[in-house]
């Protein structure tokens, strides 16, 4: 009788642990490919979103006009007020305080990754970065200047003039407010969050992924929620009408904001708004272009009622919003930059409020 071998008595057991780990593997590999079909991870830094090439003195001038507080009348406030970078890049409010203490009309969209939005601002009525910038620096609601007085400001300054001109060579008039706009678009390029658990998922590691998470990522497509929320940024591309199935009250949907109709002047459009970016969504609390909700779970409850007609439970729920945190990515870390002084011939600051007679 022929004895057999240890390895030879042990191999019935490793067939069979080896299937159990195929197995687990090819169920695995199913959920990452209809998740790649759908999302892409984020690059650390994209030098091609913008249609231009990244030149980085423009991204040093950028990230200083940035957090430059005198392009706005009062020069209290930056870009970086309302688009903290230590904050998610938003500013934890529901909407942001302007000129004035003015409380502006909707939630400030998250800096980061931004440069992947198909357009700007909840409506998309800004078609890139660039033109997004100038906007909140003209709004009286918000930074309450005029192009004038920011190349006037930025003019008194010699750094400035400088660095425009090396930013800018070619150009006729390197100090512009369109090339001020340019340099921000520059700087928030840069401003992207790569790395995320979820982008090690889908460039094949099984691990990245908790079971509840990959349960709720199973959920996010099956429930329809990737149908507006695809892409690099899980959203920004598309334009949807807040309450598809069931509109919200107004203390979430306010009434007297009709979105996109603002801009298109089309019926249609009242109360359609940009599907909103989720990555780092568990960072840019509250929610929502009304930011009026806080808590993520609650908000992927509503957008199940409201866009999916789906009551979700309380497991799915949790499910969905476990799977969200896995798209936070790493943060970037932004020295804040020196600024040059003010001169006499600076615009001296518009005070934020005038005190009324007897007052």
């Amino acid at each position: 009788m022929t004895s057999t071998s240890p390895r030879h008595r042990l191999s019935p057991a490793i067939s069979l642990l080896t299937g159990i780990a195929l197995a687990a593997a090819a169920g695995a590999e199913p959920l990452r490919d209809r998740a790649n079909d759908l999302f892409n991870p984020v690059p650390a830094i994209s030098d091609t979103a913008t249609g231009r090439a990244l030149n980085p003195d423009q991204v040093e001038l950028g990230k200083m006009l940035f957090f430059e507080p005198r392009i706005s009348a009062s020069h209290l406030i930056s870009c970086n007020t309302c688009h903290n970078v230590g904050f998610g890049g938003h500013d934890y409010l529901p909407t942001s305080i302007g000129h004035g203490w003015q409380r502006g009309p909707r939630n400030s969209p998250t800096v980061f990754n931004a440069v992947f939005n198909a357009a700007q601002f909840w409506d998309g009525r800004a078609a890139d970065l660039a033109e997004q910038a100038k906007g909140p620096v003209q709004a009286s609601v918000e930074m309450s200047s005029t192009p004038a007085r920011v190349t006037a400001t930025l003019s008194s300054m010699p750094e400035y003039v400088e660095r425009f001109q090396t930013a800018f060579p070619d150009a006729a008039e390197p100090l512009s407010f369109d090339n001020m706009a340019l340099a921000i678009e520059a700087f928030e390029t840069t401003l992207t969050t790569p790395n995320s658990a979820f982008d090690a998922y889908l460039k094949g590691d099984d691990a990245a992924l908790t079971a509840q998470q990959k349960a709720g990522l199973g959920l996010f497509m099956d429930k329809g929620c990737a149908a507006c929320h695809t892409g690099v940024n899980l959203g920004g591309q598309h334009y949807f009408p807040f309450g598809l199935i069931a509109r919200p009250g107004a203390d979430i949907l306010p009434v007297g904001d009709k979105g996109r109709f603002a801009v298109t002047r089309t019926a249609s459009d009242e109360y359609v708004f940009r599907a909103a970016p989720l990555r780092n969504v568990a960072l840019t609390a509250p929610y929502f272009h009304s930011g009026a909700v806080w808590s993520l779970e609650e908000a992927v409850a509503i957008m199940g009622r409201s866009q999916l007609g789906a009551e979700l439970n309380a497991e799915e729920v949790s499910q969905i919003t476990a799977f969200l945190a896995s798209l936070t990515g790493e943060q970037p870390h932004i020295a804040y930059p020196l600024l040059p002084p003010s001169t006499a011939d600076t615009p001296r600051p518009d005070p934020m409020w005038k005190p009324t007679a007897g007052h």
